[in-house]
């Protein structure tokens, strides 16, 4: 396997021979490395662990110009990205013709093309997280595991081209988020950290498999039939909302900005998203709450601040309401 980073100009800023391992990913007992890249177009440090056709690695990154990277490789691979942060665009033969990741989100990809290709803008601070899983290895965990998993193992079996999501990538969940973090502070050793990477890949998968099922079952359920565009736009409604938990949008700003009228606007996200506008903004600010004081890096009055509450009382009470407990017991 190679990698070839090239600029803006196509001018070769650097080439790198990357042997694929069959043997490194397939090996029982779990291999892990740590390495750091500095050179004058970027810097890198990537975490990997690999075992029993599983790699999971993390990444974070530095890009102080545009630059194109294209890689090819021996065996083709089940890939789980998160992209945290950064704005990166992916071509990869048979899967539309330019995926962008963009902050807080996911998608998986399986491609039996042996090459790819990826374009960075110049950007601080990239930060992502990538599952692979060797085909035979996803298909051990696909089988008999739900509709969604199903269609993808159906499309691996025979080699053939599979995305969880095709016109848009989904949204990274504050539980996703979690898991992700679990990961990296991890501080099992050996046999048991082999063990708790593996329900934790494993968790990812389900929880990426599960959203899709929801909102496909959301919009069965409802009867409401949503056109490709408007289901983008919806999922861009999402993105508006979230970016501004801590003054909301309104109805009218929000159709305003997505081009959607108010009625296909709470009609279609209460379908698609199973919550109405507003309640999904609640439930999330909450799970970012809970996220932030399990981390336990921040007082509980910056913490209602972040997640958009007018006043820790306030938020306090819609905390205990959710989750049963008071903000204070659950950081324990």
């Amino acid at each position: 396997m190679g990698v070839i980073i090239t600029d803006d100009a196509n001018q070769v800023l650097l080439t790198e021979d990357q042997p694929f391992d069959s043997q490194r990913i397939n090996s029982r007992v779990m291999l892990e490395q740590t390495q750091a890249m500095h050179h004058h177009f970027g810097s890198a440090s990537l975490t990997e662990s690999c075992f029993e056709g599983t790699s999971i690695a993390y990444c974070t990154a530095n890009v102080y110009e545009n630059i194109h990277i294209m890689s090819d490789f021996q065996e083709p691979r089940v890939l789980m990205m998160f992209m945290e942060q950064g704005d990166v665009t992916t071509s990869i033969s048979g899967i539309a013709n330019h995926l962008k990741f963009k902050t807080l989100e996911h998608n998986l990809i399986f491609s039996p093309s042996d090459s790819e290709s990826a374009a960075v803008k110049k950007q601080l601070d990239i930060q992502f997280f990538a599952l692979t899983f060797t085909p035979g290895r996803f298909l051990e965990l696909a089988e008999n595991n739900g509709k969604v998993l199903d269609g993808l193992a159906n499309n691996v079996a025979v080699n053939k081209t599979a995305t969880l999501a095709e016109k848009f990538n989904p949204r990274i969940t504050p539980r996703m988020r979690m898991v992700m973090d679990e990961v990296r502070q991890c501080s099992f050793r050996g046999g048991l950290k082999k063990l708790f990477l593996q329900s934790k890949a494993i968790e990812l998968l389900a929880l990426q498999c599960e959203q899709t099922e929801n909102e496909l079952y959301s919009v069965k359920q409802t009867g409401i039939k949503i056109s490709a565009t408007d289901t983008e736009k919806l999922h861009y409604a999402r993105e508006l909302l979230l970016q501004h938990m801590q003054q909301p949008l309104s109805l009218e700003q929000l159709s305003r900005k997505t081009g959607l009228n108010e009625f296909k606007l709470k009609s279609g996200f209460k379908a698609l998203f199973d919550n109405t506008v507003f309640g999904y903004l609640s439930e999330r600010r909450l799970e970012l709450a809970r996220e932030l004081i399990l981390a336990g890096h921040q007082t509980m009055a910056v913490i209602a601040e972040e997640a958009g509450y007018s006043s820790p009382q306030h938020f306090s009470n819609a905390f205990r309401k959710k989750f049963g407990v008071s903000p204070m017991k659950m950081r324990g």
